[in-house]
């Protein structure tokens, strides 16, 4: 399976984007696809991540601004960002993985990554 994250931007602080993530040669509903986030210097961070099962887990970071959903038909899955803040900023990209639920955390367990999108949140 091929991803493709999209819906990036330069925002103000408070405001929202809703990122995508395309995927092609495969079917998301055989994976968990998981969100992660990086800035210059650091790791890959955890961000959200939707299960084939439609369970869904978020970053206590993002929790109540953030949600991750999936539109079968479209093979694509969504974040929804809300009440962006400046520590928001990173790189973010998306990618699978069949790992059990209790590791989706972890990036090691994820393939296909997508090429990132840029978020820019300004205070």
């Amino acid at each position: 399976v091929q991803l493709q994250a999209s819906g990036g931007g330069l925002v103000q602080a408070g405001a929202s984007l809703t990122l995508s993530c395309a995927a092609s040669g495969g079917l998301f509903r055989s994976y968990t696809v998981g969100w992660f986030r990086q800035t210059p210097g650091n790791e890959r961070e955890f961000v959200a991540c939707f299960s084939w099962d439609g369970k869904a887990k978020l970053a206590n970071s993002v929790k109540g601004r953030f949600t991750i959903s999936r539109d079968s038909a479209k093979n694509t899955v969504y974040l929804q960002m809300n009440s962006l803040k400046p520590e928001d900023t990173a790189v973010y990209s998306c990618a699978v993985t069949t790992v059990v639920w209790g590791r989706v955390t972890e990036e090691d367990f994820y393939r296909s990554w997508g090429q990132g999108t840029q978020v820019t949140v300004s205070s």
